[in-house]
């Protein structure tokens, strides 16, 4: 099996090397990725020199990682593959997703509070009312970019209603996203950096903060930052970041899976067929595209002492990377892994992660998977990809930038 730079975020880019992670499940779970050439973008977060990691491919390995924050911390050098400097390393600690308990564990009790059952059950209707508006702006058209028009759209317009956010900020905040997450792709990351987007979160989310202290509404954000658990609030900055880190997950995440999900049927159209004759299939479709796509592709941890992974030596400091794509297609764990199978049913998928940092909004991304694909599919049945996908280069999410597709229209 040739040798794939999984290092480089241009693989990704030409999409997810499925066979090369079934090589590696078999003969090297923990295998290690040495450094990539040094390489500067931009004055972005890659202007240190990058360090080799292990690669984790297998399901129960995921997991084990997942479930141990004593071995394996979020913290000490964040969630992200990268290798950063001291001055964002700080800053991406404040971020809930790259600490450690027992900060990680308070925080996300106090957070939770804003992420109720009653929350989403109230949300879902809204969600479809969202989705129907968003197929009513194409359906007379016979064709579209599915990204712009429907994928990105859904998300922003949740993550906006739920924060409270004007809905004219929406298109800002998309950018803003994609110029974090993409800052290895040249779309995104020339001249506009990360840091610089990220700061701009910041200031919008302090303002947004501020709105609601002093004039409560009926939304998250309001809920956030009059939240207490034992007498605690959020502060000022803890709110900020929490809600960049919701724009960025609430918005990537989901919209890379709506997109993921759309080129999947249209590249199985018997299971497309399957939904569209039976709608009560939805539930475990939306679990088969999240497994199918894993649109998040690496979570990161540092090993906080000597240990070991499946029998290889792990040092201190060392880089642990997870690759939910490869642990999603593990045969140990699901029948015909590379079947893409709507009805497959268990599905104990690894796409929200696992243990205590699963993903808080997994609940409404699942229901805005469910909603929109209902609007499409019964409105829209014979949609499909019609031209050339192009994909993000990122290590980080598995992106589609864009993707034409085509449809009989309503009349």
């Amino acid at each position: 099996m040739q040798t794939i730079d999984l290092a480089d975020s241009a693989t990704f880019e030409r999409g997810i090397p499925h066979d090369y992670f079934a090589w590696l499940r078999a003969n090297e779970p923990v295998h290690w990725q040495p450094p990539g050439p040094a390489r500067v973008v931009g004055d972005g977060p890659l202007q240190q020199e990058q360090r080799g990691f292990w690669v984790i491919s297998r399901h129960r390995d995921v997991i084990e990682v997942s479930l141990d924050q004593e071995r394996f911390s979020s913290e000490r050098g964040t969630v992200l593959l990268q290798d950063l400097d001291e001055e964002r390393l700080a800053q991406l600690r404040l971020w809930m997703i790259n600490q450690d308990a027992p900060r990680h564990t308070r925080l996300r009790k106090l957070v939770n509070k804003g992420f109720t059952q009653r929350m989403i059950r109230q949300m879902e209707s809204h969600i479809r009312g969202l989705s129907a508006e968003i197929v009513d702006r194409v359906a007379r058209k016979g064709e579209c970019d599915f990204v712009a028009a429907i994928a990105s759209e859904l998300p922003l317009l949740v993550i906006a209603e739920l924060l409270g956010c004007p809905m004219e900020d929406r298109a800002r905040l998309l950018q803003l996203s994609n110029r974090m997450i993409g800052f290895e792709d040249p779309d995104f990351a020339d001249g506009d950096n990360a840091a610089g987007a990220m700061l701009e979160l910041l200031e919008y989310a302090t303002r947004l903060g501020a709105l609601r202290r002093a004039d409560p509404r009926d939304d998250l954000t309001s809920v956030l930052v009059h939240a207490e658990l034992d007498g605690e609030r959020l502060d000022e900055l803890g709110f900020s970041m929490f809600v960049i880190l919701l724009v960025l997950a609430g918005n990537e995440t989901t919209r890379n899976a709506i997109s993921g999900g759309m080129l999947a049927l249209s590249e199985h159209p018997e299971q497309r067929e399957r939904l569209i004759a039976d709608p009560s299939r939805l539930g475990t479709a939306t679990e088969e595209i999240l497994r199918y796509v894993s649109p998040v592709i690496t979570m990161r941890r540092t090993a906080t002492r000597d240990t070991e992974i499946a029998g290889q030596p792990i040092r201190e400091n060392d880089k642990v990377v997870m690759f939910y794509p490869a642990a999603n297609r593990d045969a140990e764990v699901f029948d015909a892994p590379d079947r893409f199978d709507v009805t497959r049913d268990p599905n104990p998928h690894l796409a929200f992660g696992w243990g205590p940092p699963f993903c808080l909004g997994a609940s409404l991304a699942r229901a805005e998977i469910r909603c929109v694909f209902s609007e499409l599919l019964s409105r829209l049945p014979d949609i499909e990809v019609c031209g050339p996908v192009r994909r993000l280069r990122s290590s980080t999410v598995s992106s589609i930038k864009s993707m034409p597709v085509r449809f009989t229209p309503e009349r």
